[in-house]
């Protein structure tokens, strides 16, 4: 099933729009899981549109896969955001960069989220 936000075949689609000149968000689906692509800086200004994609593909699949891999900087509004939405759906994070898995482990998030190398892995575990 295709949604507005994901065309079903594989391919990115970008949604939400730059919420900021240093971030994006695209989704799409990968055998039938909704993959949501950051790329960019997060914080409190640029969080918004993930925030509605995230929203909006938790209402859509039962697991999303977040990655990451694309993210250059990374602050608490994007950690919040992310153990907000796995109350309310399964959430695999995929490739955090180096910047983001270090504020997983001091916060003790890595513990928590579930988080693999790649979105392959994340959408095949």
């Amino acid at each position: 099933m295709r949604s507005a936000a994901g065309r079903g075949d594989g391919v990115p689609e970008r949604t939400g729009s730059r919420a900021s000149a240093g971030a994006a968000v695209m989704q799409y689906e990968l055998r039938g899981v909704r993959v949501v692509v950051m790329h960019g800086a997060y914080d409190q200004h640029s969080i918004p549109p993930l925030e509605e994609a995230l929203a909006a593909a938790a209402r859509d699949c039962s697991l999303v896969v977040l990655d990451a891999s694309g993210v250059r900087f990374a602050d608490s509004s994007l950690l919040n955001l992310m153990l907000r939405t796995r109350r309310v759906v399964a959430l695999r994070l995929a490739a955090p960069p180096p910047q983001l898995q270090r504020l997983l482990e001091i916060t003790g998030a890595d513990a928590v989220l579930d988080t693999r190398a790649t979105v392959e892995e994340a959408v095949g575990a």
